[in-house]
Parts: structure tokens; C-alpha cells; sequence
């Protein structure tokens, strides 16, 4: 919305700055950052005030998670919140890639409170059926998946790109959209499993968000691609602005679920921010790479699928318990090593990840 102040601009004042994303990146990064620090405790009231309760605790999991019963969920509102705001505020809104970033964003945040609602209503860890979300979830990325293949240049449409490989492609044809919406649905489903420990899922999503807010600037500038013999996909440059709005609403999020946490994201949070992380790889044509930025979401998705598939097979259990945090915890590590130990591996995960772009 601010990017219109431009039209005030001489070319050589104040409002000029307007023009240069990076400089709308860091609006949107303070906007984010304050919209948390003004508007969690307020939040957070009024979840504790309504939910009496707060998130239901499973009681087959670690012990030591029975002590955070009473504490609030949805606090993903406060995130999406703090994104939607400094992305309308300073984002160029004729930007097609900004839309379809903030549908799959809001769409499956829609999901995710449903989910929760529907957990503290109840007083049970089981919300909505698994098959109603995903086949929402499903809707929605292949809407997202769709669109954003009709503003790809015509020599990228419904192809795979593949990292470090120079111009290698992979026509995907009808099967990109199916394979874009495993995409999407999978890095939400992903975020969502690793969400089990205070702190655990905000950082590393943070980090991925930056890693591919970076990569979406430098595919979204000729000058960049050419360099780095990246494909050029136009437009996408705008999508830093959405995350830095991501870095600075989790920040202020973090503040109030650092251990011990005083609210929850929930799925309202979870399921948002994966799924925008799918949208922005999407959009990007940087799928396989979200796969390595990602990586430590991948592993927690992992863990549960071997966890079932072998236990289903043999009747016993290749870890204590699924997702991995939690078999690390039966293990007898302390929460906050499994949580900074994992920020750790996300943050070397997302530097071999940003390396592609000049690895050819």
C-alpha cells in the first residue's frame, strides 16, 4: 500500500525509497515486529480468558508436558496477524506472487483454527477430521499451485528446476499442479508435526523464510539471475517483503512462547506458515531447494511416517516415540538442548540451501 507514496516522488526524496524493496522489507520487518510487542499480551488474555483450560495435553506423551496444561493455543493469530498487516501495508499489492502467498497463507490458517477451536471445545486432542483438512488443504494449494503457474514466464510453465544442475528442467506438464500441491501440503503438515516443543517450529521457520525470502529476490531480479545462472522468474522479489514480515511477527512471538511458553501457535500457526513456506518455493520455482532449507521438517515428517509404516509391519517402534523432539525427550534431553540443537541444524540446513544458488 505504501508503495503508491512513490507517486509523490521527484526521484530524488524521501518518498523515492518506497521504489526498493529492501527498504519496504525492513518496514514490514519492524511493522511485524511491533504488531507482536503491542498486540501479544492483549492476544494472549483473551485466549487464556476464553479457552479457561487452553490446549489439551496428550497423555501418552513425555511427562513433563502434563505440567503445561492451562496454557492458551491460536496464538498463530497474533503471527498471521502481524504477516497480513506488514504485507498489505508496504507489499506492492499488483504483485500477482503476493496474493497467492497470502491465500495459501490465510487459507490454511482458516484450516488451523478450525482445528484448534474445535480441541479446546472439546477438551480432546482430536479436532477436525484428517480428511476434511486435507482435502481443504488440498483445495486450496491447488488454487495457489494453479495461479501461480499462470504469471510463470512461458519457458518455466509447469516445470521442475532443478538446483545446482544448470538450466535443467524437468516438464512436470499436467502433473505440476498435483505435485505443487504435495508441495504445499506437505511443508504445512511438516511444520505442523514439528510444533511440539516450546519454541521448537518458530525459529526454523523463521530461518527457511529468510533463506527463501533471499532466493525469491535474487529469481526476481535479471541482473541477480544472470550472475548467479539462476531462472529468472519476475515479480517474485516482492515476496521478501512477506518474509520479513514472517521474521518479525515470529519474533514477537517468540517472546511470549520462549520456554516456558505463555501461549501456543496451534495449527492456526503451523499449518499457515508451512503452508506459505510451500507457496513461496512454488511461486519461486524452488521446490527441491525448500526440501534442504526445510530439511528439519522434512526429518520430523519422516520420523512419523517410519514410525507408523514399521510399527504397522512389525509391532514395534524404530523410536521411543514420534515426531523425532519427542524421542529425544524420552531420551532425557532437556527441552531447550533439543530446541536449540535443532535451530542449530535448521541454520546449516539454510546456508547449504542458499549455497545452490551459486553452486552450478
Amino acid at each position: 500500500m505504501l508503495y503508491w507514496l512513490t507517486a509523490l516522488s521527484d526521484g530524488g526524496d524521501f518518498f523515492n525509497l518506497f521504489r526498493y524493496i529492501t527498504f519496504r522489507a525492513g518496514g514490514a520487518f519492524l511493522t511485524a515486529l511491533i504488531f507482536g510487542f503491542i498486540f501479544g499480551p492483549p492476544l494472549i488474555n483473551v485466549l487464556r480468558r476464553r479457552q479457561g483450560k487452553g490446549q489439551p495435553i496428550r497423555d501418552d506423551g513425555p511427562e513433563g508436558h502434563l505440567a503445561k496444561a492451562g496454557t492458551p493455543t491460536m496464538g498463530g493469530l497474533l503471527i498471521v496477524g502481524a504477516l497480513l498487516t506488514s504485507t498489505l501495508l508496504w507489499a506492492r499489492l499488483d504483485n500477482p506472487f503476493i496474493w497467492i502467498v497470502l491465500f495459501v497463507t490465510v487459507g490454511f490458517a482458516a484450516i488451523g483454527f478450525a482445528d484448534d477451536y474445535a480441541k479446546v471445545k472439546k477438551q480432546t486432542t482430536a479436532g477436525v477430521s484428517g480428511r476434511v483438512r486435507m482435502l481443504l488443504g488440498l483445495l486450496i494449494s491447488a488454487i495457489a499451485s494453479y495461479w501461480a503457474a499462470l504469471y510463470h514466464p512461458d519457458a518455466l510453465q509447469y516445470q521442475l528446476a532443478m538446483p545446482v544442475f544448470k538450466d535443467t528442467l524437468i516438464n512436470l506438464g499436467y502433473l505440476f499442479v498435483p505435485f505443487s500441491m504435495i508441495v504445499i501440503v506437505g511443508a504445512a503438515n511438516a511444520v505442523n508435526l514439528t510444533d511440539g516443543l516450546d519454541g521448537l517450529a518458530i525459529m526454523p521457520v523463521m530461518i527457511a523464510a529468510g533463506t527463501l525470502g533471499v532466493i525469491a529476490y535474487a529469481v526476481g531480479r535479471v541482473d541477480f539471475t544472470e550472475y548467479l545462472d539462476v531462472h529468472y522468474v519476475p515479480g517474485t522479489g516482492e515476496i521478501l517483503i512477506f518474509t520479513a514480515g514472517i521474521f518479525g511477527g515470529g519474533l514477537g512471538f517468540l517472546w511470549y512462547n520462549a520456554p516456558p511458553a505463555a501461549v501456543f501457535m496451534g495449527d492456526t500457526g503451523s499449518l499457515a506458515l508451512g503452508g506459505a513456506l510451500g507457496a513461496i518455493a512454488v511461486s519461486t520455482k524452488h521446490e527441491i531447494v525448500l526440501a534442504i532449507v526445510g530439511g528439519l521438517f522434512v526429518v520430523e515428517a519422516l520420523s512419523v511416517i517410519i514410525q507408523v509404516l514399521y510399527f504397522k509391519r512389525t509391532g514395534k517402534r524404530v523410536f521411543l516415540m514420534a515426531p523425532i523432539h519427542h524421542h529425544y525427550e524420552k531420551k532425557g534431553w532437556a527441552e531447550p538442548q533439543i530446541v536449540i540443537r535443532f535451530w542449530i541444524i535448521s541454520l546449516i540446513l539454510a546456508l547449504i540451501g542458499l549455497a545452490t544458488l551459486k553452486l552450478r
